[in-house]
């Protein structure tokens, strides 16, 4: 599925495509950002080209938008994998350098208001480590709620892991704060 262009105030989410590897190879390579990621830091350039071009491929059954402020260089991603009918999963990952600029609460909204509206989901949902305080933070935020816990979930570079799984309603993200307006 190609991800169609999204505006915000200052952010354009453009479809990812796998010539954004060499820009966002910094994050991938960056054992603080992948630190609760599914896999470790990427060694080599060509191992974020090859991650890449799953993640940018539009036949795969998501949407994958590349998170810039011009249009241009990718800072990060946010995807949207549909999992069944009417219920999708939301991901995301941000550069270092990025972090606490609000940039992924506001990437997110956008992706969430196109999600509820425009491909007429009914749940979004994110799977997150329970050490992982600011992707908590961020999804709260967000108007996500905590609906369980899926023990040793995750065999990841740091071992096994549990699972926290975040749930949205498109009537509680209406109703929410946390919809940009």
């Amino acid at each position: 599925m190609t991800a169609p262009t999204l505006t915000t105030g200052r952010l354009r989410l453009r479809q990812l495509v796998a010539d954004d590897a060499p820009a966002l190879h910094g994050a991938l390579s960056d054992s603080r950002v992948m630190q609760w990621w599914s896999s470790g830091p990427h060694g080599s350039l060509a191992e974020s080209e090859e991650y890449l071009r799953w993640n940018s491929a539009i036949d795969n059954g998501h949407r994958c938008w590349a998170i810039t402020l011009d249009g241009d260089a990718a800072l990060g991603w946010v995807i949207l994998r549909e999992r069944r009918a009417g219920v999708a999963e939301i991901g995301y990952i941000l550069g270092r350098e990025q972090w606490g600029r609000g940039i992924a609460r506001e990437a997110l909204a956008r992706v969430i208001d196109y999600g509820f509206d425009a491909a007429n989901l009914r749940r979004i949902f994110a799977d997150t480590d329970p050490d992982n305080g600011a992707s908590i933070g961020l999804l709260e935020r967000l108007g996500f709620v905590c609906e369980g816990r899926l023990r040793a979930e995750w065999e990841t570079h740091i071992g096994i892991r549990d699972s926290l799984i975040y749930g949205l309603l498109r009537e509680e993200w209406r109703a929410s704060e946390g919809r940009p307006q």
